[in-house]
C-alpha cells in the first residue's frame, strides 16, 4: 500500500543527500523514480537537486509534475519531493491523490520551521496528511540535537523578524540562516551570540546573555538527547 512520507530537518542534516540516496537505491535495483522540487527553490540551478557533500541529480518542477497525466506517474515506483517546506496546501493535497488514488508512493523531504520558529506553510500540511513522519538528525554548536535554524544580524544578534523566505540572498532557501541551534540555545535567542567567521563560516560560540545567567560550557551529546 502507498503512502506519504515526510522527512524533515534543521538546515544542513543532510535532507537532500538522503533525497538523492533514495533515489539512487530504487534506481540500482531497477525501479524507476521522479525527482521533483518546488520551483522557488532556485539555489542549485535550473531542474537540479544538489546536496552540501556534492551530490546532485536532474529534477522537474513540482508543477510540470502535476501536468503530467495520472497514467504516465503510475510507471513510477517512488516520487521524491525535495524541499517539501515550500509546497502550498493544495500541492500537499495533490500529493495525497497520487498516494490514495494512483498507489504511488511519495516521499517529501524539507525544513518543518523557519528561522523564527514557525512552520512553513507546505510543513504543515505535511505533517497533518503524511502517513509516516521523520526527524533527519544533525548536532547544535553545543552538542545536543539541533531542532532550529537561526539567523544572525551583523552584530551577532539572533534575529527574530522578517522574510520567510528572500529570493536572491546568499540562500534562497533559507533566508540567511546562519546556524543550527538546539532547544536550549534556540531559547535564549533574545541574548547576543558570539559570531565567529572563519573561511567564510559562522560559528555560535557561545551565549552572552547576562552576567548573571547560568553559564554551562559546550558539552558532548548525541542526536537524541
Amino acid at each position: 500500500m502507498a503512502q506519504l512520507y515526510f522527512k524533515y530537518g534543521a538546515m544542513g542534516s543532510s535532507k537532500s543527500a538522503n533525497a538523492l540516496m533514495a533515489r539512487f537505491n530504487y534506481e540500482e535495483r531497477g525501479q524507476e523514480t521522479l525527482l521533483v522540487k518546488p520551483q522557488l527553490d532556485t539555489r542549485d540551478g535550473d531542474h537540479m537537486v544538489r546536496s552540501r557533500i556534492g551530490l546532485e541529480h536532474p529534477c522537474i518542477y513540482f508543477h510540470e509534475m502535476q501536468q503530467m497525466p495520472d497514467e504516465e506517474l503510475q510507471k513510477y515506483a517512488c516520487i521524491i519531493v525535495d524541499e517539501a517546506q515550500f509546497l502550498t496546501k493544495e500541492e500537499v493535497y495533490y500529493l495525497v491523490h497520487l498516494v490514495d488514488d494512483c498507489g504511488i508512493p511519495v516521499i517529501c523531504y524539507g525544513l518543518k520551521a523557519d528561522f523564527k520558529g514557525e512552520l512553513f506553510p507546505g510543513s504543515y500540511q505535511l505533517l497533518v496528511l503524511a502517513d509516516k513522519l521523520e526527524e533527519v538528525k544533525t548536532i547544535c554548536w553545543c552538542g545536543k540535537k539541533a531542532a532550529f535554524n537561526a539567523r544572525f544580524d551583523e552584530h551577532g544578534h539572533v534575529v527574530k523578524e522578517g522574510e520567510q523566505v528572500v529570493l536572491g540572498a546568499k540562500s534562497t532557501r533559507y533566508s540567511n540562516i546562519d546556524a543550527l541551534l538546539s532547544r536550549p540555545a534556540y531559547q535564549t535567542r533574545n541574548s547576543k551570540f558570539v559570531v565567529q567567521v572563519s573561511g567564510g563560516r559562522k560559528e555560535v560560540l557561545r551565549d552572552d546573555a547576562s552576567e548573571n545567567a547560568h553559564r554551562q560550557e559546550p558539552h558532548g551529546g548525541s542526536l537524541f538527547d
